[in-house]
């Protein structure tokens, strides 16, 4: 299981729009509703490394655009 967290982290915290979005909208529900808060941790509450907080600023502008996409088409 652990691997499997890793891996996703990985890909959403990847800096590569495509990358985050593909592996976000595999996520059920709840799943990401603790990445977006999770995100939002990263770039609001003090203790991240810059690289982390870019890296998290840059998943939310993409999960972002996702869901602008998303609404688009209703």
């Amino acid at each position: 299981m652990s691997h499997y967290l890793e891996e996703i982290w990985d890909d959403i915290l990847s800096r590569r729009p495509a990358r985050i979005r593909r592996r976000f909208n595999l996520l059920d529900a709840a799943s990401r509703q603790e990445v977006m808060e999770h995100l939002n941790r990263m770039i609001t509450e003090d203790g991240w490394q810059e690289v982390q907080v870019t890296s998290a600023q840059t998943a939310l502008a993409a999960l972002a655009e996702n869901s602008r996409s998303d609404n688009g088409r209703e």
